[in-house]
């Protein structure tokens, strides 16, 4: 173990070019098979098993399990809930098959509207419990102090040249590498103190102790990862170099020079509450009329007013009533207020699942397709990969956008459980050439395990899939979990468009000119939606979009390059001046070329 004083010369060695030290042989890592520890999952061999397969033998956790026996010949297996105290009793006491005793729960978080069905042998639905899970991945709205450092942290990520410096094939090497990191590090923490506080900074540079500074470094990077997710719209290219900043800051030998952690979690309504003993507030039913959104489509004024007066007054009720010593009626707000900014997320991220199968549905028979619309595709043919007739098109496109959906409700928690994979001490990661340039390719086990249980409650409802069940994470094709992140935040950016179009042809048809235009060129409005929405789900969903079977197709991954290959089509389409008049500027809201 290095003494203080030893570590500080070797940090000056660094940052004045002197030496170039760590020189450390590069050690090949290799996973070794365990065996499951008792009580855990016999396949993964990290989550405790929630069933027992009667003719394997042998315990599962609910994903494996149903990965395991969707197809095949173990389909047909039975299953009973497994505990450490059940294997070997009397089969009586287990229940029939792990589908019976699931909960189907379902709360719609943008109107505040609750309708839950549980199984007979369950108790009634917990609106507590629900929203103290909730609320552990919702991060907490900025104070207006903090916002000053996120303007700092900003400014400072913006001006830096760490990725471009770092990732680069001439720092392939270890030791050249972490010296170049720790330089860089270095540089990017001083002008944040010297930016905040002259005077500090002229110490820090002179003295080299961060360690002083944890607090003040370790506040400030979490504002920035804490804002991320709350705005996905905001700091495009500034976030990218924040994670893989902070992915480096907790690499063992990068930190034992620095002397401290740049990582804590991020702030969250559940932490927050928790540590002010002010989590009852979430069990309080009126705590979904005080976070709801007021949506004004369709509305009278007087209706909206009406709204709005009952929520603020829920919110004065519970600030009044829970407000303490640890807790003051403004910081229940702000609480309130971020649970809030959560519902407005999902609305305007994954509403637009929802509109789209509400237009699949509507305008398309799953089984008998009109003669001008069919959904059917063939490989070959207008640049398609996949072959599907009309009813299979129907339910990949179903399919898939209800996975959208899922994986979108739950976005905050995949956000959280990616930030935990990127910034994880024990997760290195490689620089490899993908095919698209030099990217991180590192491990990502925490989002990967939260894909596949979102993925088998998808196959679990659908009864029946369509298409590959592949999840691409640490790969060439998602190299990490920030690209993870940045691939599912795009669904929005690519269907609000459409939705928008789509809902503004009644408002566009009001004037006679464009009604003239719309009539002569599809036949009228009606039409003109049709067209759209049969070209969409057909180009959009074909296994297109990439240089080989494996890299689209139909994989989960590869459903979305579809529909990023149908985007970048778009002004080639007949019915691109219908987008136009609707008044799109792109599917990433900065224009086309």
């Amino acid at each position: 173990m290095h003494t203080q004083a030893e570590k500080k010369h070797q940090l000056d060695d660094i940052l004045s070019d002197k030496v170039s030290i760590m020189e450390t042989d590069d050690i090949d890592q290799t996973l070794e098979e365990t065996e499951a520890e008792p009580g855990f999952c016999v396949e993964c061999k990290d989550q405790q098993a929630d069933l027992f397969c009667t003719q394997c033998d042998e315990i599962f956790c609910e994903v494996c399990f149903g990965m395991i026996h969707r197809t095949g010949k173990r389909v047909n297996h039975t299953s009973k809930p497994y505990s450490k105290h059940t294997i070997g009793h009397d089969d009586n006491q287990m229940d029939e098959d792990s589908e019976t005793n699931a909960d189907t729960e379902k709360l719609d978080t943008a109107t505040g509207t609750t309708t839950a069905t549980t199984a007979t042998k369950k108790a009634d639905f917990d609106i507590g419990e629900w929203m103290e899970n909730r609320a552990k991945y919702i991060p907490l709205r900025l104070q207006l102090e903090e916002r000053k450092y996120l303007r700092l942290l900003e400014a400072a990520l913006n001006v830096t040249e760490y990725t471009d410096k770092i990732d680069d094939v001439s720092h392939t090497g270890k030791a050249k590498r972490t010296v170049a990191q720790i330089k860089e590090l270095c540089a990017v923490l001083t002008g944040l103190v010297l930016a905040c506080d002259y005077k500090r900074g002229q110490e820090l540079f002179a003295d080299r102790s961060y360690e002083e500074n944890e607090e003040f470094f370790q506040t400030i990077f979490e504002i920035g990862r804490r804002h991320k997710i709350m705005n996905p719209e905001k700091m495009r290219s500034a976030y990218g170099k924040l994670m893989y900043l902070l992915s480096d800051s907790m690499i063992p030998e990068v930190q034992e020079m620095l002397g401290f952690n740049c990582v804590v979690p991020i702030k969250t309504v559940y932490s927050y509450l928790k540590e002010r003993q002010g989590l009852k507030i979430l069990h309080e039913e009126i705590t979904l009329l005080a976070t709801m959104e007021i949506i004004p489509d369709g509305k009278p004024r007087s209706q909206i007013q009406a709204e709005i007066k009952r929520k603020e007054k829920a919110i004065e009720s519970l600030s009044r009533r829970y407000q303490s010593k640890l807790l003051s009626a403004d910081e229940i707000r702000h609480c309130l207020y971020s649970i809030g900014d959560n519902n407005a997320y999902l609305r305007s991220n994954r509403d637009p699942c929802e509109k789209m199968l509400r237009y699949l549905e509507r305008y398309f028979h799953p089984t008998k397709p009109e003669e001008e619309y069919p959904l059917g595709i063939h490989a070959g043919a207008q640049g398609h990969r996949l072959s599907h007739n009309h009813e299979t098109q129907y339910i990949y496109v179903n399919q898939t956008l209800k996975l959208w959906r899922e994986i979108l409700n739950d976005m905050f928690k995949l956000w959280m459980l990616a930030d935990q994979d990127i910034l994880g001490a024990n997760n290195p990661y490689r620089l490899t050439q993908t095919g698209q340039g030099l990217h991180r390719v590192q491990p990502c086990p925490a989002v990967s395990r939260e894909m596949h249980r979102t993925l088998f409650k998808a196959q679990k409802k659908a009864k029946t899939w369509i298409g590959s069940s592949v999840i691409h994470l640490g790969d060439k094709n998602v190299p990490n979990a920030l690209m993870f992140i940045d691939k599912y935040n795009q669904v929005s950016r690519i269907l609000s468009p459409i939705c928008i179009t789509l809902d503004q042809l009644d408002d566009i048809s009001n004037n006679d000119g464009l009604k003239k235009y719309i009539e002569r060129k599809f036949g009228g409005v009606a039409q003109c939606r049709k067209e759209i929405l049969a070209d969409f789900f057909r180009g959009a969903f074909d296994g297109s979009g990439a240089d080989n079977f494996y890299d689209a197709g139909s994989c989960i991954d590869g459903r979305l390059t579809s529909a990023w290959n149908w985007c970048s089509q778009i002004e080639s389409k007949s019915y691109f001046p219908v987008f136009l008049l609707a008044g799109f500027v792109g599917f990433d809201g900065g224009g086309w070329n």
